[in-house]
């Protein structure tokens, strides 16, 4: 089963992503894990760092090649949780054309609503927590405003496909769990 995670930053896509993953056996691919485990590590590392660092989405050439490599390996073949990919419009078609050609598909797409709010309180705390550069107020600002602006139109994508699935974030996790269960139970 292929399903996609959208949602803006500290919506719990990881955190749901991490459950189904746990009760499905499917592999769940973050792009934003990927991406801060290559920090530092080479000068390609060291260029992702610029625009995590910044609250900036990393370009797609950084970041399909990346995701194709993931998906070329043996855990993902019979299919993913994705947290963080498509971002884009042209990520979204470009999945749907990688997967057409493998027989595949999204079979649903999971939207987390969280009230602007809550999302800027969990960032903050995240912040303190982990440390991550990204979750500063400038940080969390700048990646709010990249999800409405380049991330939600990948929903219009999706409506189009009628796989889209809204749920309030808000709630507890175990609640968010159990309505995505459902969901992933008629799909």
């Amino acid at each position: 089963m292929q399903i996609v995670f959208i949602g803006p930053p500290g919506s719990g896509k990881g955190t749901q992503c991490g459950m189904l993953s746990d009760a499905l056996g499917c592999p769940h691919l973050s792009t934003g894990e990927l991406l801060r485990r290559t920090r530092g590590k080479s000068p390609l590392g060291d260029l992702v760092a610029s625009y995590i660092d910044g609250g900036c989405l990393a370009p797609d050439f950084l970041v399909m090649p990346l995701v194709i490599k993931l998906l070329e390996q043996g855990d993902f073949h019979s299919g993913c949780l994705f947290d963080g990919f498509p971002r884009t419009v042209a990520q979204a078609a470009f999945l749907q054309n990688y997967l057409g050609e493998r027989g595949q598909r999204i079979d649903l797409v999971l939207k987390l609503r969280v009230p602007r709010e809550d999302l800027i309180a969990r960032l903050s705390a995240r912040a303190k927590l982990e440390g991550r550069a990204d979750d500063s107020v400038e940080g969390i600002q700048r990646r709010l405003e990249i999800y409405q602006t380049r991330t939600e139109p990948v929903l219009s994508f999706y409506h189009e496909l009628k796989i889209v699935r809204e749920i309030d974030g808000s709630k507890a996790a175990g609640e968010v769990f159990s309505e995505i269960m459902d969901f992933v139970n008629v799909a």
